[in-house]
């Protein structure tokens, strides 16, 4: 049986498309078997909640009067980048605070800017101008909510990875991380991939995902834009096609304007810095048989590396692999000892970014796109080592 998207899109338009989040499809799976499921189903949803640092704002303020042409910025006390044109500036997701007001500011990011400009608050902006003949104005003051500049859009450089590691401590201290705090000795595990309701391990090829593909991104419509940065999809996989670990990565585009706080928030990692919780959704159009196959995928088939974040190296050791089945238990075994594991990734939330996607689509207020280009396949991931002497 094969499908268009454009057949599917007609039923999304005239409100009968069959629309199933991936976890209803796979229990429908185990029920009624594959080809039933292909015949039924028009359109599965995925989604994650989960911290994306590789984030980040592109917004435009408008021209002042006398012009300024902007060289150093920051939006309440966080610096963003400013190095393009005269009022464009790029606002980091993990940018650090610089100006500290206390305990609140010491732990503020640019997540935390980008999610008050999406909730319509107020921030802060202190300008300084490289002065010329037609930009004479040297320093700025004011203050900008979403509905005051011009645009206001994220860019994200890379967001949802395919797979990702379960970090632990071998070493006898504590270690503050981008997983968040792990303790001595193996004390804790973490892990960050909401597993087989994730979107890109339910296409694990990529054959439906490419530039152009229209998403769920923040509450919003969004893009998938490009192959994200540290993209590598030649990461060795189980025979199901599902990478081993960290894989394939997507940069994402969206209008800030229209997103909701509820699914892009600022977040902060004692003794490593702030980032950003983020909800994405990915809608996989069931166009044959071979989709649903792909995203009948379950935890127990999935597998994520255990790597010990004490060893500071590029190429940490391992500690072998485990099922996402075993992780979601809140335990797993390492050298014989049990260790508790909790997912950095909001499970529930991942579950309900799903199900919106499929409530937006399931009332015809969001209609699928094909692709204009693939994601490439190929790709190394290269280091950089001090080896060559100036």
């Amino acid at each position: 049986m094969m499908r268009t998207i454009a057949e599917i899109n007609d039923k999304i338009n005239h409100n009968n498309a069959v629309v199933m989040t991936a976890e209803e499809v796979k229990a429908k799976v185990a029920d009624v078997g594959i080809t039933k499921v292909t015949k039924e189903v028009d359109v599965i949803t995925t989604g994650t909640f989960e911290p994306m640092e590789s984030s980040g704002a592109v917004i435009n303020l408008g021209h002042t009067d006398p012009p300024i042409k902007i060289r150093r910025c920051w939006l309440d006390g966080v610096p963003a980048y400013s190095g393009f044109g005269a009022v464009d500036l790029y606002l980091g997701a993990s940018c650090a605070a610089e100006v500290t007001d206390g305990e609140e500011m010491k732990e503020r990011g640019g997540g935390h800017v980008i999610e008050d400009l999406i909730a319509g608050k107020s921030v802060r902006v202190h300008a300084q101008g490289q002065v010329t003949d037609c930009y004479p104005r040297a320093n700025f003051e004011t203050t900008i909510t979403r509905d005051t500049i011009n645009q206001f859009y994220l860019f994200n450089p890379r967001n949802i990875y395919q797979n990702f590691i379960v970090g632990v401590n071998g070493g006898d201290q504590p270690l503050f991380t981008y997983l968040g705090p792990l303790q001595p000795r193996l004390g804790n595990a973490v892990y960050s991939n909401s597993g087989a309701i994730s979107p890109l391990l339910n296409d694990p090829d990529l054959q439906i995902v490419g530039i152009g593909t229209r998403i769920f991104l923040g509450g919003g419509i969004g893009y998938i834009a490009w192959e994200g940065t540290q993209h590598f999809p030649l990461q060795k996989r189980l025979p199901n096609h599902t990478p081993i670990g960290p894989a394939a990565t997507l940069a994402l585009i969206g209008n800030g304007k229209q997103m909701n706080k509820r699914w892009v928030r600022g977040c902060y990692f004692k003794n490593y810095g702030p980032s950003l919780m983020l909800g994405v959704g990915v809608p996989l159009p069931v166009l044959n048989e071979e989709v649903v196959v792909r995203c009948a995928v379950q935890d127990k088939d999935l597998v994520a590396p255990v790597v010990d974040l004490s060893i500071p190296r590029r190429v940490r050791p391992t500690f072998g692999l485990v099922s996402y089945t075993q992780l979601k238990s809140g335990k797993i075994v390492i050298d014989g000892k049990i260790v508790r594991v909790a997912p950095l990734a909001s499970i529930y939330l991942s579950r309900q970014v799903a199900q919106e996607l499929k409530q937006w689509i399931d009332a015809g207020k969001f209609t699928l796109t094909t692709a204009v280009a693939s994601i490439t396949k190929e790709g190394s991931f290269l280091p950089q080592d001090s080896w060559t002497k100036f």
